[in-house]
């Protein structure tokens, strides 16, 4: 990979054609492997020479991504050193006689090659860290006697260097996904859900203001009072109408520990009851509210949970009715006595199976951060993640987990979760289903090269069920191939949502991995 500059200078880095052909000799591409653009766009743009690289080993990383399904190389990577380096190169494309696709692309844990920019320009958002985190990540505790405290951080920033940020001021981050090894930019585009979102709304619903690069290469800052119609857009627009470079993002004190539970049902409408009264009860109840439901004889792993004697107690249970489901909570606490008191007068009001109900006290920064790095070791994973509106998640469960999967060893997690649609912002682009409760469901298996197009051809079958059965359903991190499925995805905010695409990106130059537009 080429150096990257920490700082921009374009006038200094006025490309000659002398120096082109040098650089993409050097780089090992023949003429006939390039595509006629990028000529063009070599000789007219005023970006450093060494923060494009053209090189094979360069534009076969950022060719595939977590899901290693999608394979697309790209023309070009661009590494930034600044904001201004994204607006030069969305600039070029725009103002090209053949313009270019780009596609920004942060930790690459898309699954369906949404950050994938074929025969065009990858940004590297990692480069813009480089620097280090600090500089890309700047925590205001109490800006003013009137303001709440936030946290600036760049799009390309990891939310698990966030969490260590803010938490030097004792504040964190009110919404949080699973695993904090994803970029702000990269949950933002989608929504960023988890336990904490039937409380406080999903990321994007905790976001004070934004920079993001148009389409046509303008930088602009956007919040609910300037800009508002992009700042609506970008949150949940998929990248559609520019890149995040920037995220002001709302911060509480942070709690010193956690006591996270994990309780067994046997009986799926006791499971969902308990769930549904927990997140109807956000000042008193859990604050944190997921679930799994553990198909056919699939146990649990040995851990800090569990002793073996319980391991065997809860596959035991699994075998007999074929399958279990488990309530995971976390209530946050500074107080040990305090939370003592809470837990038992909630736990009494839950019908998990007596004597199957588990806990663990964990630092409040190793409960959000539970979740390793996940290792990138060629497995494929056909992901299928769903909102289900309340009223037909029974029918889910008996179509697709009593039926569908029934006898499919998932090899990973099932989530399945409900939300309060009043913690959303519909003004935003993400899309939910019309009911107050809704489930999120995750199936999350792993698969190999012999096995991966049975997975993927049972998600065909799980949507083509909920199709046939009148489930109104919304994709999370949605993956359609046709105009006609994303315009029943977004329903009535299609027209809006393609009203800002002519706005902020009537060339149709972002994110074209999502396949939205033409």
């Amino acid at each position: 990979m080429a150096p990257r500059r920490t700082c921009l200078k374009p006038a200094a880095f006025l490309l000659t054609l002398s120096l082109l052909i040098a650089l993409t000799s050097a780089a090992g591409h023949g003429c006939c492997n390039r595509p006629p653009w990028l000529e063009t766009f070599r000789r007219r743009s005023l970006l450093p020479v060494d923060i494009i690289n053209l090189d094979s080993n360069d534009t076969s990383e950022f060719s595939a991504d977590y899901g290693n399904i999608i394979k697309a190389a790209p023309s070009a990577v661009l590494h930034p050193s600044s904001p201004a380096d994204i607006a030069e190169l969305v600039r070029s494309a725009y103002n090209a006689p053949q313009p270019f696709k780009i596609a920004a692309r942060g930790h690459g844990h898309s699954v369906r090659g949404q950050a994938l920019a074929p025969g065009g320009v990858v940004v590297d958002m990692a480069a813009l860290g480089d620097g280090g985190a600090n500089d890309r990540i700047n925590v205001r505790a109490a800006p003013d006697a009137n303001s709440p405290p936030y946290v600036d951080a760049g799009g390309e920033q990891l939310w698990i260097d966030v969490l260590r940020e803010t938490l030097k001021s004792g504040l964190a981050p009110r919404s949080w996904t699973d695993f904090l090894h994803l970029t702000v930019g990269g949950t933002l585009s989608n929504a960023g859900i988890g336990g904490q979102t039937y409380r406080f709304g999903p990321q994007i619903a905790n976001v004070y203001e934004l920079d993001v690069v148009t389409g046509k290469g303008e930088i602009m800052t956007c919040s609910r009072e300037i800009n508002s119609d992009l700042f609506y857009g970008a949150l949940g627009g998929l990248g559609q109408f520019g890149v995040i470079t920037r995220a002001r993002i709302a911060l509480e004190r942070a709690p010193q520990r956690v006591r996270w539970l994990r309780l067994f049902y046997t009986d799926f409408g006791n499971f969902t009851r308990d769930q549904e009264l927990l997140i109807s009860m956000p000042a008193g109840g859990f604050d944190y509210v997921e679930g799994q439901a553990l198909l056919g004889q699939k146990g649990v792993d040995n851990s800090s949970f569990f002793s073996s004697a319980d391991v065997e107690k809860v596959a035991a249970l699994a075998a007999q009715f074929d399958g279990l489901y488990m309530l995971e909570g976390g209530v946050y606490y500074d107080s040990s006595s305090s939370v003592d008191e809470k837990l038992e007068v909630l736990l009494k009001q839950l019908s998990f199976v007596p004597g199957l109900n588990f806990s663990n006290d964990v630092s409040y920064t190793d409960f959000l951060a539970r979740v390793p790095e996940l290792p990138d070791d060629g497995t494929l994973h056909p992901w299928l993640n769903l909102f289900l509106p309340k009223s037909r998640v029974r029918d889910f469960q008996i179509g697709v987990f009593k039926g569908i999967i029934k006898d499919t060893d998932p090899a990973a997690l099932v989530l399945l979760y409900p939300m309060n649609k009043n913690k959303w912002d519909e003004g935003m682009s993400a899309a939910i289903p019309n009911e107050e409760v809704f489930y999120t469901v995750g199936l999350l298996r792993f698969a190999t090269a012999e096995n991966w197009k049975f997975l993927d051809g049972q998600n065909d079958e799980i949507l083509r069920f909920c199709e046939e059965a009148g489930i109104e359903m919304k994709q999370y991190l949605p993956h359609y191939t046709t105009q006609e499925d994303w315009k029943k995805h977004f329903g009535d905010k299609w027209d809006r949502f393609a009203e800002l695409k002519r706005k902020f990106d009537p060339k149709v130059l972002l994110s074209p991995g999502q396949h939205i537009f033409a």
